[in-house]
Formats: structure tokens, sequence, C-alpha cells
């Protein structure tokens, strides 16, 4: 938990590093696996990335956890998006009640499944009249996020819920890394070109209105939301925690973006589950450095895309801990300098 904003910036500042010992001795083990060199293709590469964040030095993801964090914003003042706010709080009891598509995928990939709706009977401020919170509603947002990080976690699946966030992604991606709205924004949950161009709009008004924001708790304080605000918290507590994280589509992206800003290191620990369809998620990955592990032309966030890459994780951490070595099965290895057969 962070004690104040002071504190998270302390925290984002100084990052724990992967075990590096840990990951030498995983590709070690993919060498001497039945199988020809790099076959597995990037499953070799995120089973040697788990391996450095687990405390066993092994890759781990036997407990998965989902937590979506849920928000409202009150920039949907400016018609930003076609659904009303009440539909967050509606799509929270669906989640709760077991109804929603990241429900059935928790379930069929066998992830614990955490919901969090942070005060949706208060939408954050107008991003485009003034800051989105207060410093005390950044610090209890960050931090219900960081509470979602238990000890008995092997990996962190983020995602989210709020009718008016990408609008909000967009700003926190533009303020982050540059561009316009027009750049940043996207449809969303259904916008038109004459609705993307009013939402670009807004962006830029929010941007002028914000410029001045230098640092990632300035970012999201002012233009940001409690939904993602508590992504980044966590994304952060788990870092501190040695967890891998794998993050969802745009507006989860986005919420990392500002902590990126001011420590570029803060992706080491995180995957992104997929490549959202909402366009300009490819170029947020881009600049994070990021290349997504799914690309199923998805964008209905809830955390399912990264919930599904969970799967291919487990299958990752399974094909390098229960193969065989050529040793252990008594197959020839190639030897050393041979050509193709």
């Amino acid at each position: 938990m962070f004690n104040d904003l002071q504190d998270f910036a302390q925290k984002l500042a100084v990052l724990p590093k992967a075990d590096v010992a840990a990951r030498e001795r995983a590709r070690v083990r993919q060498a001497q696996l039945t199988k020809p060199p790099g076959s597995l293709g990037r499953l070799e590469e995120l089973a040697v990335f788990l391996a450095g964040w687990s405390e066993s030095g092994q890759p781990c993801v036997d407990k998965a956890k989902t937590a979506i964090f849920a928000g409202n914003h009150g920039v949907t003042a400016q018609g930003v998006s076609p659904y009303p706010s009440e539909v967050t709080a509606q799509m929270v009891a669906n989640f709760e009640n077991g109804g929603a598509a990241i429900n059935a995928i928790t379930a069929a990939v066998g992830a614990e499944l955490d919901v969090f709706g942070l005060r949706l009977e208060s939408p954050t401020g107008d991003i485009t009249v003034g800051p989105a919170m207060t410093e005390a509603e950044l610090l209890e947002a960050l931090n219900v996020g960081a509470g979602a990080v238990t000890a008995d976690v092997d990996i962190l699946a983020v995602g989210e819920m709020g009718i008016g966030n990408t609008t909000v992604a967009a700003a926190l991606s533009a303020s982050s890394f540059g561009g316009s709205g027009a750049h940043w924004a996207g449809p969303g949950t259904g916008l038109d070109d004459k609705g993307v161009g009013k939402k670009a709009d807004v962006i830029d008004c929010a941007l002028a209105l914000h410029s001045h924001v230098s640092s990632a708790v300035d970012r999201l304080r002012c233009l940001g939301g409690r939904e993602l605000a508590a992504i980044a918290g966590a994304v952060l507590a788990a870092r501190h925690q040695h967890c891998p994280v794998v993050i969802d589509g745009y507006v989860a992206t986005a919420a990392i973006a500002p902590l990126f800003a001011d420590n570029s290191d803060i992706t080491a620990h995180c995957v992104a589950g997929h490549r959202s369809a909402e366009p300009a998620h490819g170029a947020l990955l881009g600049k994070l450095g990021l290349t997504p592990v799914l690309d199923l032309d998805m964008r209905l966030g809830e955390g399912t895309g990264a919930t599904l890459a969970l799967a291919v994780l487990r299958a990752a951490a399974a094909a390098h801990n229960r193969m065989a070595t050529f040793e252990e099965a008594s197959v020839a290895n190639r030897t050393s300098g041979s050509g193709d057969a």
C-alpha cells in the first residue's frame, strides 16, 4: 500500500529487478529440452520471463487472478460515449452475478476473479473543466489497486470497466507520449466518425487545460480515472512483490503510460495480453515496447484479452517445467555446428 502520493512516486522511481540468474537457468534448460532450439517460439521467451519473477526461480502460473476495476467519469457529460454512466454499475453487478464474458473466460482458464467498483455513485471531475480527482481520491484509488495484489498470487491480469474511459485513456496517452486527440481517439463502445471527431476535440480541450502536468501522479490525478489509477497502483504494487502482470486492452494499457513516462522500466514485469481492435492500442503498445500475446480483434475490455493470454502463459510454464530433457528422454541432441537435416 502507498502511504501518500510521494511514497507512490518514490516506489515508481526505484523498481525491483528480475532475477537474472533464474532467467539464465531457464534459458539453459530451454536448450536442453527435447525440441529444436527456438521451436516453441515465443512460448520459450515467456517461460524465461516468468522464471525471472518467480519466487521459486521456475516459471509458475499456478495461482492466477484477474482483477477488474470499475469507475465513472465526469467527462461523459461532453457526449463522448453512446452509453449512459449507469451502465458501469449495471455491468459490475453482471460481473458479480457471473453473467459477463469475463466470468466465462476466467472459468475456462482457471483464474480467480476479483471485481472492484470504485465510488461508482461519484463520477470523477470532468477533465475538460478541472482535474479528475483530488490528491486524496487518487491515493484511495491507487491503494484499491495495490490491495488487489495478494501474496498468494503467481500472476495478475488487470482489466477495467467504465463508460467514457477510452476518452480518458486517450488523454493519458497523449499527455504521456505526445500527439493530438485525433491521434489517440477511437470509437470505443461504438461511436461513428462524427462521434470520434467530437471525442478528439474533447481530448484536445482537456490536454490544453492540463498542459502543465509533468509527472505520473499529476497525469493520473488531472486526466485519469479511478479505475485507471487502480490499475496503475496494482501494476506498481505487483512489481514490488515480484508478481508479473498481464495488461488488457487500450484502457488498461493507457493506465501505465504515465508510469512509463516517469520510469520506462515499469513494463519489465508486464506482458501485453492482446492487441485491442481500438485503433490507437497498437501505437500505444509500440510506445511501451510491448508485444501482444494475442491478436483476436477483441475490444470488450473487462480483462478478457489479458485473461485469455493467461492460458498461453500457463502453456509456456507447463512446457518448460514438464518436458523431458534430451538426457532424461535418452534422445540424441543435435551436434554442435551441424546443419539442417
